[in-house]
């Protein structure tokens, strides 16, 4: 019959929305169709010729009815992220792509981190699904920051921890950030001072001392991450933190700590007796 469309074959084992991994292996390289004009793809769910919803859509409705009655905590992480892609990838069975996605980065939390130049490399997602994806994270941590921000940080340590946890512990090179305090041992500043290699990020007292007379702080805690996730502490970092407590002792600011994020825990140098 003129018009009608063609059946599609499926493989022994795919069962669409509700496919196992095994299925999900056979997939090529990730990527996302062509781009449709999304808004449009919103109103136009069923098929003209058949009367019927593609398949995915009942399926994504039962999602949503999901999330909303029992919320995030009731999805698996590839579940979560497969939410999120709804309206980045509006008209095809996201579920396979999501596991892929979770399977290739490790996470949900890693895959809205990871940097727009790796989403790149490992997947074909345009730059609209990418920025769908990485605006989560640059969400969740700003909402963390703020809830460091103009509070007593000392008094606050677990959402302190939780933003530098959510900022550094899955970064793929050192990072050294400094949060400058003021006498209130609230937040004045936080600030990368330096991005190093995998194993190495250069700081320099004397750039320190700079910056925390430029703030006026009156104290810092100092924190870096070890991208191998072992937050155990080095010579090195140990040497540094002496040489830093010098230094900043020498204008009458503070350390409070010298924190080393990794990636299932950290390290704090004042509970290991190191400061």
């Amino acid at each position: 019959m003129a018009g009608k469309p063609k059946a599609v074959r499926r493989k022994a084992g795919d069962d669409g929305e509700s496919g196992g991994m095994a299925a999900d292996a056979a997939l090529p390289l990730l990527s996302e169709p062509p781009r449709v004009d999304a808004d449009r793809a919103s109103h136009t769910p069923v098929d003209a010729d058949q009367g019927e919803k593609p398949h995915y859509l009942g399926h994504r409705d039962r999602m949503r009815r999901r999330f909303l009655e029992s919320g995030a905590d009731s999805l698996l992480d590839y579940e979560l992220l497969e939410v999120l892609l709804y309206h980045a990838v509006p008209r095809r069975d996201v579920r396979p792509l999501a596991k892929q996605l979770i399977n290739t980065f490790g996470s949900f939390w890693a895959v809205v981190t990871a940097s727009p130049e790796r989403l790149r490399r490992e997947t074909k997602f345009s730059d609209a699904t990418i920025v769908a994806i990485s605006v989560v994270a640059a969400a969740a941590q700003r909402m963390a920051r703020q809830q460091v921000a103009n509070q007593p940080v000392l008094s606050n340590w677990q959402a302190l921890m939780d933003y530098c946890h959510g900022a550094m512990a899955l970064g793929t090179v050192e990072q050294f950030r400094l949060l400058f305090l003021d006498r209130k041992n609230k937040l004045i500043s936080d600030e990368v001072q330096q991005t190093g290699t995998v194993d190495h990020a250069p700081v320099y007292p004397r750039e320190v001392v700079r910056r925390a007379l430029d703030v006026g702080a009156t104290a810092v805690i100092l924190v870096h991450n070890h991208p191998s996730g072992d937050p155990t502490p080095s010579r090195d970092d140990i040497a540094l933190t002496r040489d830093l407590k010098i230094a900043l002792g020498a204008i009458g600011v503070a350390i409070h700590d010298h924190i080393i994020i990794g990636k299932a825990g950290h390290a704090s140098f004042k509970s290991l007796g190191l400061l």
